[in-house]
């Protein structure tokens, strides 16, 4: 069933998306050649305990990580590993979320290790920016594939043929990290449940530069893809209120990265 929360807990998914984006603000200070995805990982963990939240990927199915964290061909659910040292030139997906008076929060980035090369430069701008093509849609009245009918639009107008990663994409949330309804990140607009006030959805565009065809390790998490090309991965969650989208895991709300598509956030 799709969730619906009243103002008063989206003000609470709110200070949870705060523990989140403060979260994932230390780690990214934090990546550098020679640190390791383990030492990221506590980071993470100690930032998300000492805000009076927990984890919530921490135990989940057995998850032994607070972060997911994935390099380069990986593309979501990479295990955090103490003896795994990032070097210059690695791209690395940080995916976090917390859970602060039973309300979960969920958000990403792909961040790289030193000077990025042109290519990986672009393939990070363009799945940032297909998110937040996808999150200036999350307006009542809408539909849900209008978020994802422009996340596609936005990552294949370029001249590049990026891969958008299938059977992977973002959910609703609330008092469980993935509920009811899936979001994929492409398909035909005009379609899917209705956009009212209180829903609230996690956003998370996942960008191949080449097939964007998948595996799943043996680890039974790890996603790489099959050509071994490089992936991007970029998340917030975001609620739907009568003033517009408010992005509950953006430090800003959202009015940044909205700007460009003329939204204007709940402040």
């Amino acid at each position: 069933m799709i969730q619906i929360k009243t103002a008063h807990e989206i003000e609470l998914m709110r200070a949870s998306g705060l523990v989140t984006a403060g979260a994932l603000k230390a780690v990214r200070a934090a990546v550098r050649p020679g640190v390791t995805t383990g030492e990221l990982d506590a980071i993470a963990e100690d930032h998300i305990r000492s805000s009076g939240a927990v984890p919530n990927f921490l135990g989940y199915h057995g998850f032994t990580g607070t972060i997911c964290a994935s390099i380069n061909d990986e593309v979501v659910h990479g295990i955090p590993n103490p003896d795994r040292t990032l070097v210059e030139g690695d791209n690395i997906s940080i995916d976090c979320g917390a859970i602060l008076q039973g309300w979960h929060s969920d958000s990403a980035i792909t961040v790289s290790v030193g000077t990025p090369s042109a290519a990986d430069a672009a393939l990070l701008e363009v799945t940032e920016r297909s998110m937040w093509a996808g999150l200036a849609k999350a307006v009542a009245g809408g539909r849900l594939t209008d978020i994802s009918h422009a996340v596609e639009e936005s990552i294949t107008a370029h001249e590049h043929r990026y891969g958008i990663v299938d059977h992977y994409g973002g959910h609703g949330i609330g008092t469980e990290m993935h509920q009811d309804p899936h979001v994929l990140n492409y398909g035909r607009a005009g379609r899917g449940p209705k956009l009212v006030p209180g829903l609230a959805l996690a956003i998370e565009p996942m960008v191949t530069v080449g097939d964007p065809a998948t595996v799943e390790l043996d680890d039974g998490w790890t996603v790489v893809t099959k050509d071994g090309s490089r992936a991007a991965h970029f998340e917030h969650s975001v609620a739907i209120t009568p003033e517009g989208p408010w992005v509950l895991t953006a430090e800003d709300g959202g009015l940044a990265g909205l700007a460009p598509f003329g939204v204007t956030p709940r402040s």
